[in-house]
């Protein structure tokens, strides 16, 4: 406790570092104050939220907005779907693997693409949102307003609320700490965090569902699920490096690296591509069944709880990982690097052979890594089926909501742990004895003392 004090004040005693911390913070303040904004000709007091795992995932992800109907209540999500477009063309279009190799003014194209695709995808999901408002609850629009008002107001109320969050997002990566996006992500489901925590804990003492025993054992349970969790994040598998021998004076040295391969490159785009694969098998059935719900062994495909949806939802996530994995991970891109640095693999030849050895280990490390991801992911539904009936909860035990807070935490935390450092350097430097520092600080004081 004393070395978070310590640590605390250290970074408070920065000024810069403190003034990057306030603007993160009024920025995310800003954006949770949207989240109350309802939208103008809706009784947000008609909602009630859904059972429905996507859209408790859609609430969960922007801090309870889409079930309030606010300006936020499709948050980042859209900008989210855009950059993952944008993403995988860039792998399959050869117009966008040129913009890559641009550099920052490719990079900027992509930009202006991917904001372009969040406005029309915003727009489209704004559409099935208010539909979904109008004919899911009873008395939900105000009777007052005019339906075509109603529709054209708040396509463009949504669309531009989408649009501030990504502006908010982008300021807080550019003024702030950590990445803006993924901090608006991460600031919603900490919103609904407390919440789950504290309907489990009255679920708990009710009498009927284990008592304060059985919390106890479920936050250990938990707290060794954030512990995988941030294991598995920072996992990596390090191979050795070594460059090009060099002389400096009369010795000749050799420096030695490593090239990090990590355990979970693909990071939680598997388990997104795997969920959003598994609520195919609801929207068939609900297409041929006459009320629309699912029966048979499609419904237990449907049921997240089920242990037919558990194990084809494992096997998505594994196989997306491997999938997912190749796209990213390049060993043609890690064999040049190291070929144009002078440096190579101990025996290993250059070129081809150590284009196969990195190939290699990324499939021997991707293994292990994939199959945790698997098993992280499936947790909600064990933790709902075994431990618990608050989903909400539940949701919190893994998958991946749980995967973006460990991520997004450790990331702040090593980018203010990254200001630090530089500042300690700064500190070694300014107290070192530099030749001719001493000298060039008494001519400016002597300077100074004239002007006064």
């Amino acid at each position: 406790m004393k070395n978070l004090i310590t640590k605390l004040k250290e970074i408070w005693s920065i000024p810069e570092l403190r003034t990057r911390i306030l603007i993160t913070l009024g920025f995310l303040a800003v954006y949770r104050f949207g989240n109350f904004v309802v939208l103008p000709g809706v009784d947000a007091d008609k909602i009630v939220a859904s059972d429905n795992s996507l859209l408790g995932m859609l609430d969960m992800f922007t801090g309870g907005a889409f079930f309030q109907a606010s300006v936020f209540a499709l948050g980042i999500m859209p900008y989210i779907s855009a950059s993952i477009i944008v993403q995988l063309l860039g792998f399959a279009v050869p117009y966008f693997q040129r913009l890559q190799k641009e550099g920052e003014t490719g990079q900027r194209r992509m930009n202006q693409i991917t904001r372009f695709i969040t406005i029309a995808i915003t727009i489209v999901q704004g559409s099935a949102y208010l539909n979904y408002l109008k004919y899911s609850f009873t008395g939900v629009i105000v009777p007052d307003m005019p339906e075509t008002m109603f529709w054209f107001a708040n396509i463009i109320i949504l669309t531009s609320g989408t649009v501030f969050c990504m502006w908010l997002g982008e300021r807080i990566t550019d003024r702030g700490v950590g990445n803006g996006i993924s901090l608006l992500i991460t600031a919603g489901i900490i919103a609904i965090l407390p919440t789950a925590f504290v309907s489990e804990f009255n679920l708990k003492l009710d009498g009927a569902s284990g008592g304060l025993l059985a919390f106890i054992g479920e936050m250990v349970l938990f707290f060794g699920v954030v512990m995988g969790s941030v294991a598995l994040v920072q996992a990596v598998r390090k191979i050795p490096v070594q460059y090009a021998k060099h002389m400096i004076g009369k010795d000749q040295l050799q420096n030695q690296e490593s090239l990090p391969i990590k355990l979970n490159a693909a990071g939680v785009m598997p388990i997104i591509f795997a969920q959003a694969l598994m609520f195919v098998p609801g929207a068939i059935a609900g297409g041929f069944s006459g009320d629309g719900a699912p029966t048979g062994f499609l419904a237990e495909l449907s049921n997240y709880k089920s242990l037919p949806y558990n194990i084809v939802f494992f096997l998505l996530v594994v196989v997306f990982t491997y999938v997912y994995t190749a796209l990213i991970v390049n060993p043609k891109q890690y064999a040049d690097h190291l070929q144009r640095q002078n440096a190579f693999i101990p025996g290993v030849k250059r070129g081809e052979d150590t284009i196969e050895y990195i190939d290699k280990v990324t499939t021997l490390v991707t293994f292990p890594g994939s199959i945790a991801l698997g098993f992280i992911a499936i947790l909600p539904g064990v933790a709902a089926a075994l431990l618990t009936n608050n989903d909400n909860f539940a949701l919190f035990y893994g998958g991946t909501s749980l995967l973006i807070l460990v991520a997004v935490v450790l990331d702040t935390l090593q980018q203010i742990e990254g200001h630090l450092l530089m500042r300690r350097y700064d500190g070694l430097i300014k107290s070192g004895k530099v030749r001719g520092r001493s000298n060039i600080e008494n001519e400016n004081e002597e300077y100074v003392d004239e002007v006064k």
